[in-house]
């Protein structure tokens, strides 16, 4: 029967009942996070002035489970689990001799992984009694979620958004504001982490590290009324999203296949965590034999050409230090339609497993992110988000790879969103109006230059 199956469901029953936090099954523990002004491990109260207390608990905490509210679980129902399917057309499409799955996250309210995360967030953050959060967003989709997940707990939401993606994606800024949500380009004037970005540079045009130290200035500024919300990086927004992995290991096992290849595009880390960590789990405690890719821009090649170094999460230095691969929180990305993927660095989580050689990592260029999605609407019939064509990328590649080669593996990747507030770059795309653009090493180490001095 599952020869000519395409779409593996699973019960409202089966969504996950826990979170899965990889950091109980690390071979050794993550670096210590430090205080930006004191250079010293952080305290719970430190972190109290961003966070509610359950948020910090599960940060720090080395259980590896967490029981899942169920209050959130009436809430995922709404669109969990979300369907694997079999991406017969595209292998024809290739000519492969791979099986290629994907997990579609698409079918979210807001139209990405992002809502996983936001839900819990929000949840906890009423139940600490703040009056709202604040955050920041790139593509927009985790302002999209953020938004729309504060509404549901009727809460305030702040959403400082990366200028360029302001200006590229009106729709995405719209349905934000539709959900209530107060939304600012950035950098702008209304902090002072803004205002001396704009002195520097009237046009910037802005990078989530910039955006990150607007909003944390914000709530750290707010008496308390307010706290921050941070949709990747952390790790509790990367455990947050175990979920879609450990569905995936369900519907694989309905399909009666599992993955010899595990594909995750990778900004922060979010949904390649996401996707990756509960095999990596297997690979780890049983000795699986399954290859895990992160997948990058080459205009933001943060694990192929950063360092793992203590860093700031934002561009003023007002977030915590975590040692992470970074490109420097000076760090300017350009303007590229990724905008979810424009970040100087990667969770601490991902860092740590790419220099544990648990993971792989690979770079690729626009171009070819735009023409792989392409290739995938065609057959499949679903706009990938920019930041999901390049999983899509790495995936055709490994497909390729595997006819030439002659095997046959098993290919998972997770399609974390769909592209259809993303048309502005498909059309520039078909206009011939985009272009490759590979990071100068001299700039990447101008930014690199500028890591703060740790001794630890």
């Amino acid at each position: 029967m599952t020869e000519s199956l395409t779409r593996f469901e699973l019960p409202q029953s089966a969504i996950p009942t826990r979170w899965y936090n990889i950091q109980a099954d690390l071979p050794r523990p993550l670096p210590v996070v430090l205080h930006p002004g004191t250079k010293s491990p952080v305290t719970s109260d430190d972190l109290g002035v961003l966070f509610p207390q359950e948020i910090i608990n599960q940060e720090v905490s080395r259980e590896r489970f967490i029981e899942i509210p169920e209050e959130v679980r009436e809430i995922y129902k709404l669109w969990r689990p979300t369907p694997l399917m079999r991406a017969r057309r595209l292998e024809k499409a290739i000519g492969t001799t791979a099986k290629i799955y994907y997990k579609y996250e698409g079918v979210s309210p807001s139209g990405s992984h992002k809502l996983n995360t936001a839900i819990p967030q929000a949840f906890y953050n009423k139940q600490a009694g703040v009056v709202g959060v604040t955050t920041e967003t790139g593509a927009g989709q985790w302002g999209t979620a953020l938004s729309q997940a504060c509404n549901f707990f009727n809460l305030e939401c702040y959403v400082f958004m990366v200028k360029v993606s302001f200006v590229q994606k009106p729709y995405r800024r719209a349905i934000i504001q539709s959900f209530g949500a107060n939304v600012t380009a950035s950098p702008s004037d209304k902090t002072e982490a803004g205002r001396a970005i704009l002195a520097q540079d009237p046009d910037s045009t802005g990078s989530l590290g910039i955006a990150i130290s607007e909003a944390v200035e914000m709530a750290a500024k707010s008496g308390g009324k307010y706290k921050y919300a941070l949709g990747s990086v952390l790790n509790h927004v990367l455990m947050h999203q175990s979920i879609i992995g450990q569905e995936a290991m369900l519907q694989l096992d309905r399909a009666g296949d599992s993955p010899d290849i595990v594909v995750g595009c990778v900004g922060g880390g979010s949904n390649f965590a996401g996707i990756a960590v509960p095999y990596l789990r297997d690979k780890i405690v049983h000795g699986r034999n399954v290859r895990v890719v992160a997948v990058e821009p080459a205009a933001c090649p943060t694990l192929t050409r950063g360092v793992y170094a203590y860093d700031y999460g934002d561009t003023a230095g007002m977030a915590p230090m975590v040692k992470m691969h970074t490109l420097g929180a000076k760090f300017i990305p350009p303007p590229v339609h990724a905008g979810g993927l424009r970040y100087h660095g990667v969770g601490s989580v991902i860092s740590e497993l790419y220099d544990q050689k648990l993971i792989e990592a690979y770079s690729v260029p626009q171009l070819e992110v735009f023409k792989s999605a392409v290739t995938f609407l065609r057959a499949e019939g679903i706009v990938p988000a920019p930041e999901a064509g390049h999983a899509v990328a790495q995936v055709i590649r490994e497909a390729i790879r595997a006819k030439e080669e002659g095997t046959s593996p098993v290919i998972l990747f997770n399609l974390c969103g769909h592209g259809h507030f993303d048309m502005t770059a498909y059309d520039a795309y078909f206009r011939g109006e985009l272009t490759d653009y590979a990071y100068p090493q001299a700039a990447i180490e101008a930014a690199l230059a500028e890591l703060p001095e740790v001794n630890i």
